[in-house]
């Protein structure tokens, strides 16, 4: 059983940068393909970005392209999102997922789920 551990939101400034970082554990995690959603109040999780098992295909949604980065550490078993540029409506709840391929992620359907991290953006 995969378990996901995310961290690293917090409270910036508009134009400011976080980075988030999620750790995978269980006996698979290094073979997963991962990824990240968000979740804004009032409104459906979306899908932000995510990344193949080997790091080499990463996919991204329109809104972050250009601002955001999604990375793997294998050897930690842990992704990263670098978030820069920051705008008040990246403002959610982001969490962060695994599954075996990057299809379901991308489709907002993965195997496994972070328990999220808070990022507010203030203007």
């Amino acid at each position: 059983q995969v378990q996901l551990v995310d961290s690293g939101g917090g409270l910036v400034q508009a134009g400011g940068s976080l980075r988030l970082s999620c750790a995978a554990s269980g006996r698979t995690s290094s073979s997963y393909s991962m990824g990240w959603f968000r979740q804004a109040p009032g409104k459906e999780r979306e899908f932000v970005a995510a990344i193949s098992w080997s790091g080499g295909s990463t996919y991204y949604a329109d809104s972050v392209k250009g601002r955001f980065t999604i990375s793997k550490n294998n050897a930690k078993n842990t992704v990263y999102l670098q978030m820069i540029s920051l705008k008040p409506e990246d403002t959610a709840v982001y969490y962060c997922a695994a599954d075996p391929g990057t299809y379901s992620i991308r489709n907002g359907n993965p195997r496994v789920w972070g328990q999220g991290t808070q990022v507010t953006v203030s203007s």
